[in-house]
């Protein structure tokens, strides 16, 4: 935005200088008249302030080991989800694993099997990478309108994170895969056992073996000690409390990739293995729930990602779709994670829908509801993209179009 816009901006919208205090630069301030307090002592694990308040929504389960938090992504900025915000899956509870004695088994078509104990893996060669996970039931109650209220209720079961760990290649190389094995499957330690098979090429490609995400240990919560990490896949793949990795020659066809995670189309028959995760976005300011304080200018926000590659665009429409504008996109733009989009916007205190959509580096452009229900009809419960409308009521109220 250019100096003389947003020196405009901040006058349209009441924001004014400190009392006693002048915006002119190189003006005396009455250093009294400024805010401090004195200090708490030490302590020994970084805290928030008490009056930050976000925290991930937690639904009402009849069976808590077997449920789900979303991420609060209209309380976050920037594109990395924070440790213990980020969005949490689990099938059977979260196991307590002493790294000490947990190990990783990698077996079966391989010139050798070998085991792992953690303190092994951090020995061996690392990469930290950033990258989105998200479960593939995420928005799925939006295959039919009017869908989540909110941004977490929508799009929550998704959050982008630093992970640290050994690239999977180095342990299969180490291993010595057979000409045979064309697949895996990777197995966690919690008490369903939850396993999922992946092809070997996705294998060699990109995934890591990961103990550490934004800089410390992986929280229980996300697979502590262990988890793989497979980026741009449903979330469901990306086994955490890893234990085992067995290679063979086809799918295993466990019970979590066939109970769970195919696509239920229109004509009855489902799609199985869809693992990549297709361009997304969603405007998390103004978001549902939320209220502007009055007509004037508005920073239009929000996140798009994509697990075919990097984000190239993001267009948002302020009129129902009628038409659309190009936003600009936070640098730097990585493959299959997080990208912050921004739209300056003046809003005229009339009622009017607000939307996004994404164009990803494979050129593929996000869908409405319609275009993806006419594609796929609406039985499925997972992997839906559809655009995200909400709508502005004249006094201010967001709420699901």
């Amino acid at each position: 935005m250019p100096k003389n816009e947003r020196r405009r901006f901040l006058q349209l919208s009441g924001i004014v200088a400190l009392a006693g205090c002048s915006s002119q630069p190189g003006a005396k301030v009455d250093e009294e008249k400024l805010p401090s307090a004195l200090g708490k002592p030490i302590r020994a694990y970084g805290e928030r302030s008490q009056f930050e308040t976000a925290k991930r929504a937690v639904p009402d389960l009849k069976r808590p080991q077997i449920g789900s938090t979303r991420t609060p992504l209209a309380e976050t900025e920037g594109i990395i989800t924070p440790s213990s915000l980020h969005f949490e899956r689990h099938h059977a509870g979260v196991p307590d694993l002493d790294p000490a004695k947990h190990t990783l088994l990698l077996h079966g078509l391989v010139e050798r099997s070998l085991v792992f104990t953690v303190a092994d893996l951090k020995r061996l060669p690392s990469a930290s990478h950033i990258y989105f996970v998200e479960c593939a039931g995420n928005s799925g109650g939006e295959w039919k309108a009017p869908g989540g209220p909110n941004v977490a209720a929508s799009f929550g079961l998704a959050s982008c994170s630093e992970w640290t760990g050994v690239p999977l290649k180095i342990l299969l190389e180490e291993a010595g895969v057979k000409p045979a094995g064309k697949w895996l499957v990777a197995e966690g330690a919690d008490a369903c056992k939850m396993s999922r098979s992946l092809p070997i090429e996705k294998a060699l490609e990109d995934c890591l073996v990961a103990y550490a995400q934004n800089g410390e240990a992986i929280r229980p919560e996300q697979g502590y000690p262990l988890r793989l990490v497979v980026p741009g896949y449903e979330g469901n793949v990306n086994v955490k409390w890893l234990r085992q990795i067995k290679i063979v020659d086809q799918p295993n066809q466990t019970k979590d990739e066939t109970s769970k995670y195919t696509d239920l189309l229109a004509d009855g028959t489902a799609r199985q293995f869809t693992f990549v995760m297709d361009a997304k976005s969603v405007i998390t300011y103004p978001s549902g729930g939320q209220k502007l304080g009055g007509p004037g200018f508005q920073e239009i926000r929000g996140l798009a990602w994509s697990g075919r590659g990097v984000i190239e665009k993001v267009e948002v429409s302020t009129d129902g779709g009628k038409t659309w504008t190009k936003a600009a996109l936070q640098e730097p733009r990585l493959p299959k994670a997080f990208t912050r989009f921004r739209l300056p916007w003046k809003w005229d205190g009339t009622e009017t829908e607000i939307t996004a959509r994404a164009v990803d580096s494979a050129g593929y452009t996000q869908p409405s509801r319609e275009e993806l229900t006419e594609a796929r009809g609406a039985n499925s419960q997972y992997h839906y993209n559809g655009v995200k409308m909400w709508k502005i009521g004249a006094d201010g109220s967001v709420k699901n179009a």
